[in-house]
């Protein structure tokens, strides 16, 4: 018998697979082809102040081994999230949840997490740096280990549960960030956010998607994110939660190795809505193929 549970922070969970926030919405859909407490956790739809329609389409396009999206943070607002989405979610998950968080300014995001933060289903903030700062010419806040500093300090001052910062892959040195974040306060992080990527069309020459630009995500960024939580690994003393590109019950595993606690699986959900379930039922098969009893003494083992 293989024990799957994980810990993130303090926060318990019954194995370590996640559903990554932007591929899993708010549950609804998939809870009606499976039961959503399976899971280990869930990480909702990212969550700004105000509600956001997101860019114009198109806004998803196809690659070889993964999707580029440049959805926009569409979501109904933080006080909608809390009015109708979270009594909606207690009915279809009883697991602890993760919240994303966005926000496009210093006092966006401290007022986001301090809501969040007061609702008993929420376990940890997942805050999303990968946001452009509008008060520095639209900069991401991630890509500054200040800015990112500066984010964490301004959320932790506001709340008491675990805070976990999603970092953006699109830098120089992913670990300074993280040590940074580390520094600030963070109790946890996760990584990889989506990578910069664009397509052209050959019969109009003009980019496919309508914002230019979008996230790559899939199969193809997997190497990438590994590599990245790796370096992460060895740079601080706080858990990460590993994404990008997890499509199997081997690659969560290869996740922890390299130094995840908890995986999050993002586009594999888009593909396959049962993607998640078949990873954690598979996950006592290859762990007991490894001579392992206790997932959770996989973090970091590769080191």
């Amino acid at each position: 018998m293989v024990n799957l549970q994980v810990k993130l922070a303090g926060v318990s969970l019954k194995n370590p697979i996640i559903p990554a926030s932007g591929t899993f919405g708010f549950g609804r859909e998939f809870a009606e082809f499976y039961d959503l407490n399976q899971l280990g956790s869930i990480s909702f739809k990212g969550t700004t102040g105000d509600a956001r329609f997101g860019n114009p389409q198109p806004r998803i396009a196809e690659t070889p081994s993964g999707m580029l999206n440049a959805v926009g943070l569409q979501n109904p607002g933080v006080d909608a999230v809390i009015a109708e989405e979270l009594p909606h979610m207690a009915q279809i998950y009883q697991g602890p949840l993760i919240a994303n968080v966005g926000g496009f300014s210093l006092k966006e995001y401290a007022e986001n997490c301090r809501k969040l933060d007061a609702c008993e289903q929420v376990s940890i903030l997942e805050v999303n740096i990968s946001c452009p700062n509008v008060h520095a010419g639209g900069k991401n806040f991630g890509c500054d280990p200040a800015a990112a500093a500066e984010v964490t300090r301004a959320v932790k001052a506001v709340t008491t549960k675990p805070v976990f910062m999603k970092l953006t892959p699109n830098v120089t040195d992913i670990a300074e960030i993280a040590r940074a974040c580390e520094e600030a306060g963070a109790d946890g992080l996760c990584l990889i956010n989506t990578l910069l990527g664009m397509r052209i069309d050959l019969k109009s020459r003009r980019p496919l998607l309508a914002n230019r630009t979008g996230g790559l995500s899939g199969p193809a960024v997997f190497p990438v994110a590994l590599r990245m939580v790796w370096d992460v690994y060895e740079a601080v003393k706080i858990p990460i939660i590993g994404c990008g590109g997890v499509t199997r019950a081997e690659d969560a595993v290869e996740m922890m190795l390299a130094g995840a606690a908890a995986v999050e699986v993002g586009a594999a959900n888009l593909r396959n809505p049962y993607a998640c379930p078949e990873i954690i039922n598979r996950l006592p098969e290859v762990c007991e193929k490894m001579g392992v009893t206790d997932i959770a003494a996989l973090t970091g083992a590769a080191h």
